[in-house]
């Protein structure tokens, strides 16, 4: 399963690629998507969907894995952030791509164990569970990377617990 990973931000959209085979995982690829505060915001959602258009048809995920908008500052930052997920939704979903939402304390939970990791905690053990020998960057690339991560780990949790159930 190849799994892009998006963290999605106006100014910054991280992303990242990671492969699960047999169990292992491997990191293909990881970036980010850099606007400027200077474009009008509409143009700035264009430039978003169409990098991550890009990336989807360059490596032709079979899951796109984004953040779940939980929280923000205020109420204009929350719709702008709803608005870079929904452009980087209609990247996915525009290419046949499966969308899966996670929240940041499921990420946390999947990369670390624990809820409340901080982002630190987080990065060390991307760069752990991806056996790379130093803490991808920039940052918002390594947190899609722990999105993709949480993704696999999550759909690997489902299977056994449909195994576990189709022998019971």
């Amino acid at each position: 399963m190849r799994v892009l990973g998006i963290d999605p931000g106006s100014s910054i959209t991280g992303y990242g690629i990671v492969d699960e085979l047999n169990g292992s995982i491997s990191a293909v690829t990881w970036g980010t998507i850099r606007t400027s505060n200077r474009l009008p915001f509409p143009k700035r959602l264009k430039a978003i969907h169409d990098g991550l258009t890009e990336i989807i048809k360059k490596y032709s995920p079979d899951v796109a894995s984004i953040e779940n908008l939980f929280f923000a500052e205020n109420a204009k930052s929350a719709l702008k952030l709803g608005q870079v997920r929904g452009a980087a939704i209609l990247s996915a979903a525009n290419q046949s791509v499966e969308v899966a939402e996670y929240t940041p304390l499921e990420i946390k939970q999947a990369i670390s164990g624990y809820g409340r990791a901080d982002k630190g905690q987080i990065q060390n053990m991307v760069s752990i569970l991806l056996n790379l020998n130093e803490i991808p960057k920039p940052f918002d690339a390594s947190d899609a990377l722990a999105i993709a991560i949480c993704h696999i780990n999550t759909a690997q949790m489902k299977i056994r617990i449909q195994n576990t159930e189709v022998r019971s």
